[in-house]
This record gives structure tokens, C-alpha cells and sequence, in this order.
């Protein structure tokens, strides 16, 4: 068989096994914190956690894709990727909708994300500066399960420096980006700009992007099941994943909210582009760039597919129907071939089914 054709029978052999041996799983993990967050804690904060488990599931049912990874404990990994994202989750919700835009509780509140990687480190009060504080140990259980779940990597050491690099950087983002519009952009920008001349092919709202990903975290984690893990991998997970296929992942993200942001005067990293073409361009390039950091590492199929399912994830969805979303859309899909635009065609039928 042609090397193309035995990848895309090796990818296709992967999303079945992720729709039909994932998925459940994902939904047993959601169903457990479902219910500890409605049995527990005050209704505010009870409130937020049961509408980020409800409304963001499919960022969970995304990252367990890493569940399939070779050599990782499918089930045991689920648990690590659901709780860790129901963390990144609940804490936007948090930031975003309880009518708060404090600096320094947000800070604080995104401790949970580093102590969850790091279970060396002590736990932190993460309500701190929070109006509301009793959640009824849901976060500091979360982020206990986090810690269980490294624990038992055996390469942990090597890819958590990492890990923890862009933990923090996720952390500052969603600190910054959840500000009063009048601060939001200068704030963002100060702290942008401490790290942009590392990234020099980025404007400095891609590299914001790029922060704003978990699937870098997921990935790093999934190799460290490797015993025989070597610097080297980790060096090119990092520099695949940060800021080539974790930009993608927020920029196609983004993309897909442009009009529904509009109007709702939501921060949007698309807005600032110029133009339909410099989105395009833009896109393209770093769907380029993703690819082909996909194809020099580990077990290259994997990541490929990964790539792949990220665009036809977030072009299937409803939103990426209206102009001029759609012609990009199009575009993105004419140039990706004919894998993605399968899975593209596979997405949709998910979403009609409300699998996705």
C-alpha cells in the first residue's frame, strides 16, 4: 500500500476509535464532575462550573484525542485532559461571565492551572481575591486529579519545565485578556511584547493565540508515558506545538467567532487583521507551518491527524457558514486536500448527529 494511502488508513483507524472508544469516556469524566459540582458548593460558582461543562464539552472531547497516543493508558489520560480542561474551562467562565474584571483574582484563580502540573509545588488559595469562595472543593479536586495523573509519567521530568512554560503563559493570557476593554489592549500588549522578539514571524496577536491553547500541555503529557522520552522530542513537541499547532488551533478558534464577537464586542485576534486576504494569508501559513512541524516528529501520523482534525473540527461548525467566513473556509479546505476535507465531511455529520 502507498505510503499516503496507509496513513490514511492508519488516521481513519484513529478517529473511529476516537468517536467510538473516547467519547464515552469523555462523557463519564464530565458526568462525575457534573455531578460533584451540583451536589457541592455555593450556586454562583456551582452555577459557572455546570455551564462550562455543558456549553465547552467538545474541548475536552478534542484534547482526549491525545488518549490515543502510542503507548498511553487511554482511560487514565482522559481523566488527566478532562480535568485539566474543565479547569481552563470552569476559570473562564469565572473570568468571563460572572461580571468581575479583577487583575489580581484572575491571577490568583490561575494558580490552579500550575499547581495542577506541578505536584511538587504547594496549593494555593484559589479564591483568594475572588468575591465568591466556597466552591465545595470542585477546584481543588480538579486540580488534585491533575496532579495524581502526572504523577504516574514516567518521563514527567523531562517535558515538565515545559508543561509549566506554557501553563504560565496560558495563565497570564486569560489574566490580561478578560480586562475592561478600556485597560484589556495596552496590558496585553506590555506583556506581549516581553516575549515577541523570540517569535519573530508573529504578529503579536498570534503569538497571544498561541498561548491560548492547552493541546501543547496534552501533547507533552501523552510523550512523557514514553520511559525512553529523550530532550530531543521534547525540544520538538515544544517548537511543533508553541506557537506553530497551538496557534492554529486559537486562530481557526477565533475565526469561526468573528461575526457572533462583533456584535458582541468580544475580544476577537482575528479583528486584527486587515482583510479577508490577510486572514486567508495568514491561515494558511500557519496551517503550513503546523503541518509540516507535524511531520518531522515522533510518530509523525499522529500529529498529522491532529492537524488535520483541528481544521475540519472548527470549519464544520455552523458558524463558519456565514460570509465572508465561509470563502476562507472554502479556501482553507481546497488547499488542506483530501484527508482534511474527509474529515471535514465526517465533522459534519457528527455535529448533524450531535456527537460534536
Amino acid at each position: 500500500m502507498p505510503p499516503s494511502l496507509t496513513a490514511t488508513a492508519s488516521s481513519l483507524t484513529l478517529l473511529t476509535k476516537f468517536i467510538r472508544e473516547v467519547f464515552p469516556l469523555v462523557d463519564h469524566e464530565l458526568d462525575n464532575w457534573h455531578s460533584y459540582a451540583t451536589e457541592h458548593g455555593m450556586r454562583e460558582l456551582a452555577d459557572q462550573a455546570l455551564a462550562s461543562i455543558q456549553s465547552k464539552k467538545f474541548h475536552c472531547q478534542g484534547g482526549s484525542v491525545y488518549s490515543l497516543y502510542k503507548g498511553v493508558p487511554t482511560r487514565d489520560f482522559v481523566r488527566l485532559v478532562v480535568a485539566l480542561q474543565t479547569i481552563s474551562d470552569y476559570l473562564d467562565n469565572l473570568c468571563d461571565r460572572a461580571g468581575i474584571a479583577d487583575e489580581a483574582a484572575f491571577r490568583q484563580l490561575h494558580l490552579a492551572m500550575t499547581d495542577a502540573l506541578d505536584p511538587d509545588r504547594p496549593v494555593s488559595d484559589y479564591y483568594a481575591a475572588y468575591p465568591y469562595k466556597d466552591d465545595g472543593g470542585y477546584l481543588p479536586k480538579l486540580v488534585m486529579t491533575c496532579r495524581q495523573e502526572v504523577a504516574k509519567l514516567p518521563s514527567y521530568h523531562l517535558v515538565k519545565t515545559e508543561i509549566l512554560r506554557q501553563a504560565e503563559l496560558y495563565s497570564e493570557l486569560q489574566t490580561y485578556k478578560h480586562l475592561e476593554s478600556s485597560v484589556r489592549e495596552e496590558k496585553m500588549l506590555t506583556w506581549i511584547n516581553r516575549h515577541l522578539p523570540d517569535y519573530p514571524e508573529l504578529t503579536p496577536w498570534e503569538f497571544a493565540a498561541a498561548t491560548g491553547s492547552t493541546l501543547g500541555m496534552f501533547m507533552l503529557s501523552a510523550a512523557a508515558h514514553n520511559p525512553s522520552l529523550t530532550p530531543q522530542a521534547v525540544s520538538q513537541i515544544a517548537a511543533a506545538y508553541f506557537p506553530w499547532i497551538n496557534g492554529l488551533h486559537i486562530l481557526l478558534d477565533y475565526f469561526i467567532d468573528e461575526a457572533e464577537d462583533r456584535l458582541g464586542g468580544d475580544l476577537n485576534f482575528v479583528f486584527y487583521y486587515t482583510s479577508p486576504e490577510e486572514t486567508l494569508a495568514r491561515l494558511t501559513y500557519f496551517t503550513e507551518q503546523a503541518r509540516t512541524q507535524a511531520h518531522g516528529l515522533p510518530e509523525a501520523a499522529f500529529p498529522q491527524t491532529v492537524v488535520d482534525g483541528l481544521l475540519a473540527m472548527y470549519l464544520s461548525d455552523p458558524k463558519a457558514d456565514v460570509a465572508p467566513t465561509r470563502a476562507i473556509r472554502d479556501s482553507l479546505l481546497r488547499a488542506a486536500g483530501l484527508y482534511p476535507r474527509l474529515m471535514y465531511r465526517l465533522c459534519r455529520l457528527l455535529r448533524k448527529k450531535n456527537l460534536l
